[in-house]
């Protein structure tokens, strides 16, 4: 099978680059610019692809002969549907590593259309959302009665450009929260609550991360909230900020906000990589008041998106064909899938 790492020269791409030469993989290297793509693949002796997103003709002749795609371009809710349609197109699976809501949304609705065409589209194959998809799945197996699903995770090291960038385009559609079952917009930091880290009480905010959307994808349950640790202030700013909610999200402020990522945000070194563990807390607890829990330790993001991205692509490359559609993380590899992930623990819950 041949196969692609579009964005290969982002933060995310060049770590999947690495990783899969580390195992004996060879991608086709590719994005939109060919003085950023063309020396990575030199140095690396892998083949070269150069084309942009804009014109659906350039992406089908990008991908042609092409059977599986890892995504890394964001932001996602610009550059995903382009490519998800070019694959469609040429009968490639389709992979990213996005947490946007409104991507997965989108994606979704292109399920029949995969089945019709036999290929996989499964956005979140990274850090975003595959353990917090995966615990969801283990907590509904050991609880088939929860009707409330709580997620949480603190993940220190620092972000990488593209995820400052979806970051601050966040900013002006508020939060998310799935509430008997409907997507419904709540303010930003809407709720706040502490989760417990080696027992220190770490603060948490609710965040529009995707489980919101996928979690009800891969287990039914209609009542899900998405926490983030934060510092105090961050809590306390994004609520002063509240009121700018609309202004937040006008093309002049975005660019500001993100040309000042671009100029200042580099992403962890490898050295804050090996030192930022991340923990991840679920909940579930139905009607009368039963719960299930469970804690996750596991490697930085990163890291976690590099080895679960490429985990997902092994199994597409070498299993039989599975069937097309959308999935979820859990659905795709099974609930356990992150625990079978180097470096990932549960350590509490059964």
């Amino acid at each position: 099978m041949d196969w692609m790492i579009y964005g290969a020269n982002g933060y995310t791409g060049r770590l999947m680059v690495e990783e899969a030469l580390r195992r004996g993989l060879r991608p086709v290297l590719a994005g939109r610019s060919r003085e950023a793509i063309e020396p990575i693949a030199a140095r690396y002796g892998l083949p070269a692809r150069v084309f942009g997103l804009e014109k659906p003709a350039a992406v089908e002749m990008g991908l042609r002969g092409i059977d599986l795609v890892l995504h890394c371009a964001g932001p996602f809710s610009k550059t995903a549907l382009p490519m998800v349609r070019g694959c469609l197109a040429v009968g490639a699976h389709y992979l990213d590593i996005t947490g946007e809501i409104d991507v997965f949304e989108a994606c979704h609705a292109l399920d029949a259309e995969a089945q019709q065409r036999g290929i996989v589209v499964m956005p979140g194959a990274g850090f975003d959302v595959v353990p917090t998809d995966c615990l969801a799945a283990i907590l509904k197996l050991e609880l088939p009665t929860a009707e409330t699903l709580v997620l949480a995770f603190d993940a220190p090291g620092g972000p990488s450009p593209g995820t400052a960038k979806t970051a601050v385009e966040g900013l002006g559609k508020g939060g998310r929260a799935r509430i008997d079952g409907v997507m419904t917009k709540v303010p930003l930091a809407w709720k706040t609550r502490s989760f417990d880290k080696n027992g220190e009480s770490r603060l948490a905010m609710t965040i529009p991360w995707g489980d919101v959307y996928t979690a009800n994808i891969s287990t039914g349950i209609p009542n899900i909230e998405v926490y983030m640790c934060v510092p105090p202030s961050t809590v306390a700013n994004l609520r002063r900020i509240r009121w700018l909610g609309p202004l937040l999200g006008l093309v002049p402020v975005q660019g500001l906000l993100k040309s000042q990522i671009g100029r200042k945000v580099r992403g962890p070194s490898e050295e804050k990589r090996k030192e930022a563990e991340t923990w991840v807390w679920g909940e579930a607890t139905d009607v009368t008041g039963r719960q299930v829990s469970a804690i996750l330790k596991m490697p930085n993001g990163y890291t976690l998106t590099v080895l679960a991205a490429l985990g997902i692509v092994a199994k597409l490359m070498l299993a039989q064909r599975p069937i097309g559609g959308f999935y979820t993380p859990s659905r795709l590899m099974g609930a356990d899938y992150v625990l079978r992930l180097p470096g990932v623990k549960r350590v509490s819950g059964k």
